[in-house]
């Protein structure tokens, strides 16, 4: 399939072919390519076997990118992310083994089940793109992108992500069980894996990198600007949650909506856009006492909706 193919939605080949593998999760497919065209990093949420390492899997075939997987594991340590120094008998000195964290695309395998302190070793990387080993520091490979699964956070075994690591995730999604005509098409279908190894790359590097500098010339007008901040300010006024939403949620809001705009072949932002990534944006970074289900009428981001007029 050519990109060229269509003018006004260059990614919608790359969606169509994705969607070939990962069935009925459109509209979960498009996020994931938003975030990465946000350049931001993208949490997946859900039970085992829902596919959250195969989209994973698919978004580094599909881009071209180099591609590494961590299992997190209590026994993980951040040097098994990060790499380290070990003695060179012949050259009688320390070289640097880069660990698997020196990838463009790198799958955060059950993020949760490694401790806090092996969590916290993706901090500088996701923030600075960066990481800072036996005080030296080297750069990340570009793009860069980490994509975290995770299991819900009841289950056995599951150490709960701290609020300074979810927020360095620009959105967090679910996939969920899939509706009974896909299920029943995976059933009969080829197994993905197989599927996965035959997919050709539609996108190099350099192109991806070419389509995030797009996302950040999308127009904003100052309308647009406005029901962001409302958006935040109301957060912080709502006794019902914890805390508000900071900057740093509001910068990744406009930047996910930027590409948002980009995949529906727009150079301006519209409030369905906003719309449209607001609760894969703000809804990990929102805490309330209320256990509604999300989209329900206690979900935080739904009510922040609702009270917020549109330009």
């Amino acid at each position: 399939m050519n990109m060229a193919e269509s003018r006004e939605r260059p990614l919608e080949p790359l969606l169509q072919a994705a969607a070939q593998v990962v069935l009925g999760k459109e509209r979960a497919l498009r996020l994931a390519l938003a975030c990465l065209l946000a350049r931001g990093h993208l949490l997946v949420e859900d039970l085992p076997g829902m596919g959250k390492t195969t989209l994973a899997h698919l978004l580094a075939r599909l881009l071209g990118l180099d591609f590494a997987r961590i299992q997190f594991t209590s026994d993980l340590l951040p040097a098994d992310i990060l790499g380290s120094s070990v003695f060179d008998r012949e050259g009688q000195s320390f070289r640097f083994h880069p660990g698997p964290i020196f990838a463009q695309l790198v799958v955060a395998d059950e993020i949760n089940r490694a401790t806090p302190k092996t969590q916290s070793a993706l901090l500088e990387a996701m923030e600075e793109r960066q990481v800072t080993v036996e005080g030296e520091t080297r750069p990340l490979p570009e793009p860069f992108f980490v994509v975290a699964t995770q299991n819900p956070a009841h289950q056995v075994g599951t150490f709960p992500l701290p609020e300074s690591q979810l927020d360095r995730f620009l959105m967090r999604i679910g996939l969920g069980y899939p509706e009974a005509e896909d299920e029943k098409a995976l059933l009969r279908g080829q197994d993905r894996r197989e599927l996965l190894a035959r997919l050709p790359a539609m996108l190099a590097p350099r192109q991806v990198l070419r389509l995030q500098r797009r996302v950040r010339q999308v127009r904003v007008a100052d309308p647009l600007i406005d029901y962001c901040h409302a958006l935040l300010a109301s957060s912080r006024r709502d006794p019902a949650l914890e805390m508000g939403l900071s900057p740093r949620a509001g910068l990744g809001l406009l930047a996910a909506a930027r590409a948002w705009a980009l995949l529906e072949g727009r150079a301006y932002v519209i409030p369905e856009d906003v719309q449209a990534v607001a609760p894969s944006c703000l809804g990990h970074r929102l805490r309330s006492g209320l256990e509604n289900a999300p989209g329900g009428e206690g979900d935080p981001v739904q009510g922040l909706l609702r009270r917020v007029a549109v330009p």
